[in-house]
């Protein structure tokens, strides 16, 4: 529904003016801003939707964080350095302001650490805590960015750090799955998630040809890529970096680990396509951000755009991921 609907509406937006580089279809739209390009995203977290506030879910701190680390997310995803964040914050009666500074006290030590300004914002009253990021990156010249259609047939598939994190952490606050070893790394990952900006800069500035964040899980952003490069993706399901916690949270759901790795959302790793020559080239070029190593889980292939997920047996399986309905 969620991405149905993103498509209707960017189907029936008129044509950008000579300014935009790159509009609707990608994770920013870019606009040129005399010499430079602007990369613009928005990001907007619901209380009930995204987050909670009580049962120990998550602070008020937190949900900052996670407001801001989305939205720059995007930004990492092509290859932008990090400028500029305006926050729209939408509260409910009875959410005082002390909760309302601790909530922005945590989107701006995020911003700290990310050489990023909140340069601004908005408050206004709401039914339920409503957090919304426009971000603000920027580019010297096009060259320096990623989009999701430029995969091409014989690419590797790789993806940053590790998976299924937030799944997991979702699970172990539900009660679906008991508290177990690595609980503690999984749900640091849902709560204080990191965006993946230097690493974003160093896989465009290398050479990759496309690049999404994993915001919504691998199964439904990967075949964002391959819908928009006209390729096909294979991805091997038993390569996926498991986040500490999650082989434990998958047997107490009696789900293979993979499936929160690959369907499960908000992990806010990048995954990305690259020619297999520049394999070396890129894995030197992660180490030295002293970030978030790489994993290589497929490669692109011809055929009808889409992506197939294959267990260590090579049977085939259906994935999808999250999605907002309505």
């Amino acid at each position: 529904m969620e991405r149905s609907l993103i498509e209707s509406i960017a189907a029936v937006l008129p044509a950008g003016g000579t300014r935009i580089v790159r509009g609707v279809g990608d994770d920013a739209a870019v606009v040129r801003a005399g010499g430079a390009l602007c990369v613009t995203s928005v990001d907007t977290m619901v209380e009930g939707v995204h987050f909670r506030l009580d049962d120990g879910w998550a602070t008020a701190a937190e949900v900052g964080h996670r407001a801001l680390a989305g939205a720059l997310s995007d930004l990492a995803a092509m290859g932008a350095e990090p400028g500029e964040a305006y926050l729209a914050l939408g509260l409910p009666a009875g959410f005082g302001q002390e909760q309302a500074l601790e909530l922005v006290g945590g989107a701006l030590a995020l911003a700290s650490a990310t050489a990023t300004t909140i340069a601004g914002g908005d408050v206004v009253s709401a039914p339920a805590v409503t957090v919304s990021f426009t971000v603000v990156g920027w580019a010297e010249n096009e060259r320096e960015l990623v989009g999701r259609d430029g995969a091409r047939v014989g690419d590797l598939v790789g993806v940053t750090g590790r998976l299924g994190g937030a799944g997991a952490a979702l699970a172990i606050l539900e009660g679906r799955a008991s508290q177990c070893i690595g609980q503690t790394a999984a749900l640091e990952r849902m709560r204080r998630p990191v965006p993946r900006l230097r690493e974003g800069r160093a896989l465009a500035l290398v050479g990759a040809h496309a690049m999404i964040d994993l915001s919504d899980g691998l199964a439904g952003d990967a075949v964002q890529i391959a819908r928009a490069s006209g390729v096909r993706l294979r991805i091997d399901l038993e390569a996926l970096p498991l986040q500490e916690g999650v082989a434990e949270v998958g047997a107490a759901l009696s789900v293979p680990p993979w499936r929160l790795a690959a369907a499960a959302g908000e992990d806010y790793e990048l995954c990305f396509c690259v020619a297999p020559e520049e394999r070396a080239r890129i894995e030197d070029a992660l180490r030295a951000t002293g970030g978030a190593g790489v994993s290589w889980i497929g490669h692109a292939v011809s055929g009808t755009p889409g992506v197939s997920f294959r267990d260590a047996r090579g049977n085939e399986h259906r994935l999808e991921g999250f999605e907002h309905r309505w």
